[in-house]
């Protein structure tokens, strides 16, 4: 899953890395700043990573939707003839 559109922060990054994309893309703000922008949002990303005791990205993958899964009860099966 990438991460596309909005992104423009090490915030914006980490949200579309907790709702499971495995890779972000980064245009806009790169076409204005340049690459002088990647050490702030990797500084801003590591630090989000930190404080919610992950120790890799790979780890924060779809985080939220995990949580939201151990918060919603199982649904049930369909009962037979249904359609």
């Amino acid at each position: 899953l990438i991460g596309v559109g909005g992104v423009g922060t090490g915030q914006d990054a980490y949200e579309k890395i907790r709702a499971g994309a495995s890779l972000v893309q980064m245009y806009t703000r790169l076409s204005y700043e340049g690459p002088y922008a990647v050490p702030t949002i990797k500084r801003d990303l590591a630090a989000l990573l930190k404080r919610d005791g992950f120790s890799s990205v790979q780890e924060a993958v779809g985080a939220d939707v995990k949580d939201q899964l151990k918060a919603k009860p199982a649904a049930k099966p369909a009962s037979k003839g249904w359609f």
